[in-house]
């Protein structure tokens, strides 16, 4: 990825994570808690495409994985998310641009249902399956709730700020041209060049006339 990229990303992921693991996680509500870092990876994802989504998605997963209190193995939401990044980023719009918020929604919905039960599969797999108060169901319905309602705060912000990044004026190779045309016919430069010769040969022409001027009057 593209240095502007990377640390916007890295940044939104950050901010992403300190926002859920300290506020979002305190707030104690029934089910699943907010994702917000699943909707940093998804509104990125909509802007970069899948690649980047995917490995956006991985590092932030990672991130989440090995922030305190993690009460799971390490890799296991950094699969999740990479998956989810990659995937939504199949599904980006055109230009990374919006015509309806239906459809993103959707995709956030999908995302949160997607990631809860890959989640949970993943966790099987591995054996490491932490016991929880609310069934698989109600995990996947409050998870999808709460980033239903927190993806039009973010979601949309998101991607605007991506998008800026994306708009960098590009360098074209025919101006290169043009200019370097320019430069090597010397044109410009020529001009001047002739002028400034004519000024001196006329200098020089007066010089020599008023010594020949001269040089009359002394015989």
């Amino acid at each position: 990825m593209r240095l502007n990229r990377t640390l916007l990303s890295a940044a939104l992921v950050v901010a992403a994570l300190v926002v859920q693991v300290s506020v979002l996680a305190r707030l104690q509500l029934p089910g699943a808690t907010p994702d917000l870092l699943l909707l940093v990876v998804l509104a990125l994802a909509f802007v970069y495409g899948h690649v980047a989504g995917a490995l956006i998605g991985f590092g932030a997963g990672l991130l989440a994985d090995l922030a305190p209190p993690a009460d799971h193995a390490a890799g296991r939401y950094a699969l999740v998310l990479c998956v989810i990044g990659y995937c939504a980023g199949l599904a980006r719009p055109a230009n990374g641009q919006l015509k309806s918020a239906f459809a993103p929604m959707a995709l956030v919905v999908a995302a949160a249902l997607g990631s809860t039960l890959l989640y949970a599969g993943v966790g099987a797999l591995v054996n490491d399956t932490p016991a929880r108060h609310v069934g698989l169901v109600g995990l996947m319905f409050t998870a999808a709730l709460y980033d239903l309602l927190l993806a039009p705060f973010t979601v949309p912000l998101i991607m605007a700020l991506a998008r800026r990044t994306e708009n960098e004026p590009v360098i074209d190779s025919s101006s290169g041209d043009v200019a370097a045309g320019w430069l090597s016919s010397g044109t410009g430069l020529r001009i001047g060049g002739q002028k400034g010769g004519l000024r001196v040969k006329a200098a020089r022409n007066r010089a020599a006339r008023a010594g020949r001027i001269k040089g009359v009057k002394r015989l």
